[in-house]
């Protein structure tokens, strides 16, 4: 069963001393080292770091996609850690929206069919309207009955945007969204995500390796080895890149 703690409304999701261990013993690497963060609802943010720092494990651990070693992590006041594998997906289905850098769009599907397709497995009538304001915004209205074979990246990328969107969950993960897309291609769905936060109210948190990319972003949490070395309000992509060079990255 999916249980619900007190949290504050303005909270999204939050870590607390999140660990996860890959190996075990001699061998055992340390990937995310006791993590506590919060992600405010209805802001952008993104988790920059060198490679190897942790980011993409600790995005896949807060969205539900990998298990925690130790540590405690909460999506809209749900407690993540213990579910069963049912009530993860029913989780994951229902309050988070997932954008991937392969798009992970099905091919035998039309644009329409892979944007509508987690409400449907998920039981939910399919909001007309919503769709066709999403689509709109999405510059995908004479698009809907392509097959992604049919769309160029950056048109896939906007229906993976459209899919995760589409819902209105309470946080959509964005994981190196733009890294095989051309950069005015890149730009147009970083614009989209900032306006999904503006415009609709969503959450969102993003990895990226790009630091024009994460410029886009409210906040930037900046991580090393593991572990949370900075928080920026507002960086310009200057501010980062300084940064991540200090690093080593």
């Amino acid at each position: 069963m999916i249980t619900t703690h007190a949290v504050r409304a303005d909270e999204a999701v939050r870590a607390d001393e999140l660990v996860k261990v890959y190996g075990e013993g001699d061998t055992a690497v340390t990937a995310v080292d006791r993590v506590s963060v919060t992600f405010p609802a209805g802001e952008f943010t993104a988790i920059v770091g060198p490679s190897g720092s942790g980011k993409s494990t600790l995005m896949h651990l807060l969205a539900g996609l990998d298990t925690a070693s130790s540590g405690s992590i909460r999506v809209g006041g749900a407690e993540l850690t213990g579910l069963s594998d049912r009530e993860l997906t029913t989780l994951r289905r229902d309050r988070i929206g997932f954008i991937f850098q392969a798009f992970n769009l099905l091919p035998t599907l039309t644009a329409e069919q892979n944007i509508l397709l987690p409400g449907e497995l998920g039981g939910r009538r399919t909001d007309k309207r919503r769709l066709a304001q999403v689509a709109a915004d999405l510059g995908l209205s004479d698009r809907l009955q392509h097959y992604p074979a049919q769309l160029s990246g950056g048109q896939q990328q906007r229906v993976a945007c459209a899919r995760a969107l589409m819902s209105r969950p309470e946080v959509v993960f964005a994981d190196e969204p733009t890294g095989s897309l051309d950069t005015r291609t890149g730009a147009s769905v970083l614009d989209l995500l900032r306006r999904s936060v503006r415009e609709w109210g969503q959450t969102v948190v993003m990895v990226t390796h790009d630091p024009a990319a994460a410029g886009y972003a409210d906040r930037v949490v900046v991580l090393a080895d593991g572990r949370i070395v900075d928080d920026l309000r507002t960086p310009t992509p200057d501010d980062i890149a300084h940064r991540l060079q200090r690093l080593g990255a």
